[in-house]
């Protein structure tokens, strides 16, 4: 009984402790849990490259999985799989995959890759249909004021916001 309360009060610890693992990062919203690639999983599942080369929200396959700042990512063949490798910044969804708007009003909600805009090669992804819709009403204003937002932002939990 003691060994039990001794590990249990050890888990409890770390738990605590304020190391943080490399993979708990808060600038990239990500889904619990890790993959086979052992990061959390970034942009549920979705190919980011898609966006930019089908036009729409693809999901990825596991089996074409790439590690980029601590997550994740899926894609749907090799290919773009090989593309995002070679320049990763260029297909990362903005503010860490959460919601464009949400940054813009200085939250971190999650983003929904369905909700998605491509602006100046950029892509962005936002929380719902209504919040897209608030989104793309001012794209140029809600994008200034999430760039000046993320700075504080980034490096907090949603929680905390």
């Amino acid at each position: 009984m003691k060994r039990i309360i001794s590990t249990a009060l050890l888990v409890s610890a770390l738990a605590l402790s304020p190391a943080t693992p490399a993979f708990a990062v808060n600038e990239i919203n990500t889904v619990p849990g890790l993959t086979t690639a052992g990061a959390p999983l970034a942009l549920h599942g979705y190919d980011p490259v898609a966006f930019f080369t089908n036009a729409k929200p693809t999901l990825g396959d596991a089996k074409f999985v790439a590690e980029h700042d601590g997550a994740a990512y899926y894609f749907a063949s090799e290919a773009n799989s090989d593309a995002f490798k070679a320049d990763p910044a260029k297909y990362v969804p903005q503010y860490g995959g959460y919601c464009a708007y949400g940054v813009a009003v200085g939250k971190k909600f999650d983003g929904d890759p369905r909700f998605w805009k491509i602006v100046d090669g950029k892509l962005y992804v936002n929380l719902n249909a209504d919040i897209a819709a608030k989104f793309n009403e001012d794209v140029a204003g809600a994008l200034k004021k999430a760039d000046a937002n993320w700075r504080t932002i980034e490096s907090k939990a949603p929680a905390e916001l």
